[in-house]
Formats: structure tokens, C-alpha cells, sequence
């Protein structure tokens, strides 16, 4: 486990809490104050730590690898970050394309045209974890003249074949 300044923060934060709560219980300060060092860890790993990660969006942040891309379709989201920052996939050609991300899952629709357009592939990333998440994560990929030349992200709501609306 790495100590950080937030870390430390969370568990004075937890410390001071249970501290003022045993205080309600025991007037005595010294029992107050080691039965709060002990708890102190125990609380935080298993309830606060707990809670904080349902309700944030943190997630890795992970190198682009070809095959893990590939592999695991769902964690898409913890690459796409770094591909994006690093250019990886700007100047690349279709072939290219193909051969690293695969072949794409859909193409944008040209609401003027009523059709597709064959130069903006887009790929499913995931869903980012979180308590509050109702969106999935995509990534669209626009050529010319065979080349990529933007690659962005957005997002869309979560829907379910089942659902009726």
C-alpha cells in the first residue's frame, strides 16, 4: 500500500469521527482515544474505503495493448485515456486500424444523409465503474483519405433490450 497525503488525510478524518463517537460512550479520554487507533483502521478498510469506491468514478489507468483490447472489451475505458494523449492511433490507415482495435462495432449515422458513414468507426469502451454511472463509455475514430486523423470519446445512456419505454 502506497501512503499519500489523502490517505492520511481520510484515516485522521476517520480517527477524529470515532474518537468524538466512543467520547458520547466513555467520558475517559486515554480509552476513548485507543480504542479509536485500533478501530481507526478497521473502519476505514472495511466500511469508509468501501463507500468511497462506490461512490467515485477513480479507475486505472492503463497502456494501450492491442490484445487486451481485444480481449477484454469491457475494460476498454482504462486504455483509451492514454491512447488518446499519446496519439497512438492518429496517422494510423484503416488496415492498421483493423489489425490493432479489430473490426469496429458500428458506424456513425449521417442524420442528413440517412446513412452511414463509412469513415467514423466507432468501439464499445465500457462501463466506468460507479454507484451513479448510467452511461456507457464509447470511442469514435474519424478517417480521411484512409488515415485517422481524430479520435474522441463520448458517452451514452446505459439501455437494455428488455426495457420498455
Amino acid at each position: 500500500m502506497i501512503i499519500t497525503p489523502l490517505l492520511i488525510l481520510f484515516l485522521v478524518v476517520v480517527f477524529v469521527l470515532l474518537f468524538l463517537f466512543l467520547n458520547t460512550v466513555d467520558k475517559r479520554k486515554w480509552l476513548s482515544g485507543l480504542i479509536s487507533l485500533i478501530l481507526t483502521p478497521i473502519v476505514y478498510f472495511f466500511m469508509f474505503y468501501p463507500f468511497l469506491n462506490i461512490i467515485s468514478n477513480y479507475h486505472h489507468q492503463k497502456y494501450f495493448d492491442s490484445e487486451t483490447w481485444s480481449e477484454n472489451p469491457a475494460l476498454r475505458y482504462e486504455m483509451v485515456d492514454n491512447t488518446i494523449s499519446s496519439d497512438t492511433l492518429i496517422g494510423k490507415s484503416k488496415h492498421k486500424i483493423l489489425k490493432l482495435l479489430g473490426t469496429y462495432e458500428w458506424l456513425s449515422w449521417d442524420e442528413t444523409k440517412k446513412t452511414h458513414v463509412e469513415n467514423k468507426w466507432n468501439y464499445g469502451l465500457g462501463i466506468e465503474p460507479g454507484a451513479f454511472n448510467n452511461q456507457k463509455e464509447c470511442l469514435e475514430i474519424t478517417f480521411k483519405n484512409d488515415n485517422v486523423v481524430a479520435v474522441k470519446t463520448y458517452q451514452e445512456d446505459i439501455t437494455f433490450e428488455n426495457e420498455e419505454e
